[in-house]
């Protein structure tokens, strides 16, 4: 599957926004205020976003919980139908740029969009192509038992089960190692 550059950057920003929601009551919250909003959109690259308020920290935390239901859908059909509402809602309007030094790309969002707009525009019709493609599958939650973070699979083999091999693959499979060698040892 070809992914752009564009599409790319679009997928890891839903992905790192995705992550940023608490997995349950004992952990943080990843976007507690407006800072830490500014500085995701800032790490992100996000483009033509003003001032940001704590109306766009909520809007923002909305379009997050409509993007893990993507992760979560059972098929195809089912992401389909939750990226139509968030591309609807958001009110795309595709459009050709080259800006900061970037080519030709294609922006999804109206001009002067909120950037809950703007995420749920360009996240959207990113995970749209992976729906079109026939790819879905690939929207992934992590295997850990104590990890759910959200991850795009991008193995040619769409075999990746972990959000990071170093950390949660390499967790369990010491587990799994010192579990069978204490059964060995009887």
């Amino acid at each position: 599957m070809l992914i752009t550059h564009d599409t790319r950057c679009a997928l890891d920003t839903v992905v790192d926004l995705v992550n940023s929601a608490p997995e349950d009551d004992t952990t943080p919250e990843g976007l507690p205020d407006v800072a830490a909003l500014e500085e995701f959109v800032r790490r992100h690259e996000v483009s033509e976003v003003g001032v940001l308020t704590e109306f766009d920290l909520t809007a923002v935390r909305r379009i997050r919980s409509r993007f893990a239901a993507v992760f979560a859908a059972p098929d195809a059909r089912a992401a389909a139908t939750l990226i139509n509402e968030l591309i609807a809602a958001a009110g795309t309007t595709p459009r050709l740029t080259d800006h900061d030094g970037y080519d030709w790309h294609v922006h999804y969002f109206a001009p002067g969009a909120s950037v809950a707009d703007h995420l749920a525009a360009d996240g959207g019709m990113a995970l749209a192509f992976f729906v079109v493609a026939g790819e879905q599958e690939r929207l992934r939650r992590c295997d850990a038992p104590d990890c759910r973070h959200a991850f795009v699979d991008l193995s040619r083999n769409r075999s990746r089960r972990y959000c990071d091999s170093r950390t949660c693959g390499n967790r369990l499979h010491v587990a799994a190692y010192r579990a069978r060698r204490k059964e060995a040892a009887g």
